[in-house]
C-alpha cells in the first residue's frame, strides 16, 4: 500500500512540474487538473473519503473555471532568464516539500492498526462508546455528521455550494455575453 501511495504522490509532484514547465495555458491547466484528482485519490487511499469528494467537487468546479478562462487568450512568453529563474525555482520548492513529505510520510503509523487501539481518548472510541446517550441518534453516521462534526459538515456544504454557485454565474455570465454578441450582428 505504501508504494502505491509513493507511486500516487510521485505522479502528482511530476504533473506540478509539467504544470510549471509548459509554456500552454490550457495544457497547465489540465495538469493542475491531474495535480488535484491524484491527491484526491492519495486521500481516498489514506481513509479520508470525505475530503476526497471535497477534492473533487471543487476540481471539477476550478478546472472549468480555468479551462474557461484560459480558452481564446494568447500567451505571452517570458524571457528565458525570467523563466529559467521561475522554473529553479518551483523544482528547488518541490523538492524541499518533497523531502519534508517523506520525513512526513514516514512519520505515519502503520496500515491497518486502528486508531482507538494507539490512542486511549480516540474521538471513534468515544463516538461508539457515548454516541447514543449523547446524541439520541441510533444511526451512529448521522450522529457524528450532525451532532459531533456539525460545523465540519456545514463548512464541507458551504464550500461545494459557494463552488457550484461561482461556476454558475461564470457560466450564466458568459452565455449572456455569447447571446448578446449575437443579437448585436
Amino acid at each position: 500500500m505504501t508504494e502505491v501511495l509513493a507511486l500516487l504522490i510521485l505522479l502528482t509532484v511530476i504533473a506540478a512540474i509539467i504544470t510549471v514547465l509548459t509554456s500552454n495555458l490550457l495544457y497547465a491547466v489540465i495538469s493542475v487538473g491531474a495535480v488535484g484528482f491524484l491527491l484526491a485519490i492519495v486521500y481516498l487511499f489514506l481513509a479520508a473519503p470525505d475530503v476526497a469528494i471535497v477534492q473533487i467537487g471543487v476540481e471539477v468546479v476550478s478546472l472549468v473555471i480555468l479551462i474557461r478562462a484560459t480558452l481564446g487568450r494568447e500567451v505571452q512568453q517570458l524571457k528565458t532568464v525570467h523563466a529559467v529563474v521561475g522554473v529553479s525555482f518551483a523544482v528547488a520548492f518541490v523538492a524541499v516539500i518533497g523531502l519534508f513529505g517523506i520525513q512526513v510520510f514516514n512519520q505515519f503509523p502503520e496500515f491497518g492498526i486502528p486508531v482507538m487501539e494507539r490512542f486511549a481518548d480516540a474521538p471513534a472510541l468515544v463516538y461508539l462508546q457515548s454516541g447514543l446517550a449523547t446524541t439520541g441518534a441510533p444511526n451512529l453516521v448521522t450522529a457524528v455528521l450532525l451532532d459531533f462534526r456539525a460545523w465540519d459538515t456545514l463548512g464541507e456544504a458551504t464550500v461545494l455550494f459557494c463552488a457550484a454557485l461561482g461556476t454558475a454565474v461564470v457560466l450564466r455570465r458568459n452565455a449572456r455575453i455569447g447571446r448578446k454578441k449575437s443579437e448585436d450582428k
